[in-house]
């Protein structure tokens, strides 16, 4: 699974000051969340917008030389990973386009459920889109409401009426930075300060790279603008009527573990999901060891409320990147295998616990499994740091078609007898909720029982969500 895109912006007071390698470093941080693309805009009181996109990762896009073109003492960053659209450069973020007398740029972090319709809607207008995502759609939203609503605050206001599921935004018109939450919280957003500038981002860690001050996260509906050098802040109609839906994955796999979110840890709630694993499940094993990198808390918090020894049982290759779909079995063994590799001499006749995040298809856990038996462990039992992925997930995730999630269609004790595992165990839901620390009434969990926050349009419950809007990917 992949969630969708990291975000970043940045206000300066001081019009000489260019902020565009501060953008820079903190998309690097936030690199986790999307591999695909990276882009920046700026805005510099001379020239107006500069604005740059590529494919790949943000070292791959983005040189010094190029840096220096981007110019403006106010600018926005993107890094992307498809959910909605196809994974080419039309669909880098961030997008422009005309609006008025100036310009409009917007990067977006979730997904809109109901994209399919108001793109119609906007095509039935004359409007041309460039692009197959969701995120343009808003851009052109936006564009569309200014026409008739000068007051980009009540124009703002105007879209969010329109649109259902998740959106982080950050906002570049002319001179002016605009930071919108949706009202159900549903991804995570922050603002900090460095010096004279105010910096909103996905994630705390953009923050620990760029030296700034956390101040706080946005709250749930809120718009937060920069006028005088100050936070300024105003909330969407629906700000308090909407229930609050974060997303469980961010704690459970897509968050780096030394961000906070909502006030909470990302690493204490992977060691709070592995603390709840031993208390559902009591194995007696020689050694415990992480699919790494993200199972690696939940490995330590299994370890310390069991008493089996900690282990780094297998190696993950940091210079691999994305392994694309194999067409064979063999070829998706041959997959993981590139990505982690097996220590035998920690392995070799022992009994073992194996920690993960997730499961969805299953594949690349049977072939872990084998790997491990290959290697010469002599049980393997595989403990689930989430409940089981019954649903898709129609808010940012990038995850299968309900045809295609192993838990929707088999029983955990089917499940483990195709993996191969002498035991496989989820977390319980209830458990889940505990190890995070938040309400579950204020958590989406909608892919793990298919209670969804929002509405999902029919048309989207019978098909698969990416197919909906979007060619499939090659």
């Amino acid at each position: 699974m992949k969630d969708k895109c990291g975000i970043v912006g940045v206000h300066s007071k001081d019009t000489s000051r260019n902020v565009a390698n501060l953008i820079y470093y903190g998309l690097y941080a936030l690199q986790h969340r999307g591999q695909e693309s990276a882009g920046i805009s700026t805005y510099n009181i001379n020239y107006g917008l500069n604005h740059y996109v590529g494919m790949g990762l943000v070292t791959d896009v983005f040189n010094n030389a190029l840096i220096k073109t981007l110019s403006g003492h106010i600018g926005i960053g993107h890094v992307r990973y498809s959910t909605t659209g196809q994974s080419k450069l039309e669909n880098s973020q961030p997008f422009f386009t005309e609006l008025g007398d100036g310009f409009i740029s917007i990067a977006h972090n979730g997904d809109i459920v109901n994209s399919g319709s108001l793109k119609k809607a906007l095509l039935k207008k004359g409007y041309e889109f460039k692009s197959d995502t969701d995120s343009e759609v808003i851009c052109y939203l936006i564009k569309e409401e200014y026409e008739n609503e000068k007051d980009i605050l009540k124009v703002i206001d105007n879209v969010s009426l329109k649109l259902i599921g998740s959106y982080s935004l950050v906002i570049l018109i002319n001179d002016e930075l605009y930071v919108v939450r949706d009202p159900m919280a549903m991804k995570p957003l922050v603002i900090g300060k460095a010096n004279d500038m105010f910096i909103a981002a996905s994630e705390t860690v953009a923050f620990d790279v760029m030296a700034a001050e956390f101040i706080r996260d946005l709250e749930p509906g809120e718009v937060v603008y920069f006028k005088g050098n100050e936070i300024n802040s105003h909330f969407l109609p629906k700000a308090k009527d909407d229930k609050l839906a974060s997303c469980m994955f961010e704690y459970v796999y897509f968050a780096r573990p030394d961000s906070v979110i909502d006030g909470q840890s990302v690493y204490n709630a992977r060691v709070n999901i592995g603390a709840k694993l031993y208390e559902e499940y009591q194995i007696d094993a020689d050694i415990v060891l992480p699919v790494p990198d993200s199972s690696i808390p939940a490995a330590i918090g299994y370890s310390r409320a069991s008493g089996v020894p900690f282990s780094e049982g297998l190696i993950k290759n940091r210079y691999v990147g994305r392994t694309f779909i194999m067409p064979t079995q063999e070829e998706r063994e041959i997959a993981v295998r590139l990505k982690l590799n097996a220590l035998s001499s920690q392995l070799d006749g022992k009994s073992i616990v194996v920690i993960d995040d997730s499961i969805v298809r299953g594949t690349t856990s049977a072939s872990l499994i084998k790997i491990l038996k290959d290697a010469g462990a002599k049980e393997v039992h595989m403990l689930i740091g989430c409940p089981p992925v019954m649903a898709p997930c129609y808010y940012g995730v990038a995850m299968a078609t309900k045809d295609e999630l192993i838990a929707a269609n088999y029983s955990i004790e089917e499940i483990r007898q195709k993996l191969g595992a002498e035991t496989l165990g989820y977390l319980s839901i209830e458990s889940l909720i505990e190890a995070i620390g938040i309400d579950g009434e204020n958590l989406c969990l909608g892919c793990l029982n298919e209670e969804y926050p929002t509405e999902i349009p029919e048309d989207l419950e019978a098909e698969s969500y990416l197919d909906y809007f979007a060619e499939p990917e090659s």
